[in-house]
């Protein structure tokens, strides 16, 4: 870890990360400090970047978005590599976007409507700059899904 933390900031982000709505007294309650000592906590936090935001998680179905898919692309080779993630960037559907090892040179989770606009959008990526190859895998059942990682105290 690059910033040092100690028990009380661990404990702030854990809870930040469950509930982003988390109000300052609760998390002061939490932690057993003023809300003014959390504040200052979280903003410190903030400004060194370990708080990337707050978001709000919204389930896909509720919008009538039922695929999600995971799409492995194999990029011609690095010259195209920045053309693809501005392309891959660009567009709505498309979540994540990592440049991996292995099958492929890039991993794309993308959310859509229904296989129609899946087929659109695979079309879209196979005309993306560089790609050379593709290979799909549609999700049927989700049983976690989280953006929550795990944090530990360090150990002196």
């Amino acid at each position: 870890m690059t910033h040092q933390l100690d028990g009380t900031d661990i404990k702030i982000l854990r809870e930040l990360q469950r509930n982003g709505r988390a109000r300052r007294n609760k998390l002061a309650e939490i932690v057993g400090l003023s809300v003014p000592s959390v504040s200052e906590r979280m903003k410190k936090l903030e400004e060194k970047n370990l708080i990337d935001g707050y978001y709000a998680v919204l389930d896909p179905r509720s919008f009538d978005i039922d695929i999600t898919a995971f799409i492995f692309v194999q990029v011609d080779n690095s010259s195209f590599y920045a053309d693809f993630v501005e392309a891959a960037k660009e567009e709505a559907e498309v979540l994540e976007c990592h440049s991996i090892t292995g099958d492929g040179s890039h991993f794309l989770k993308i959310r859509t409507r229904n296989t129609e606009s899946l087929e659109r959008l695979l079309s879209k990526i196979q005309t993306m700059p560089g790609v050379k190859k593709t290979r799909s895998n549609i999700v049927l059942s989700t049983f976690k899904e989280t953006r929550e990682i795990p944090l530990q105290e360090e150990v002196s």
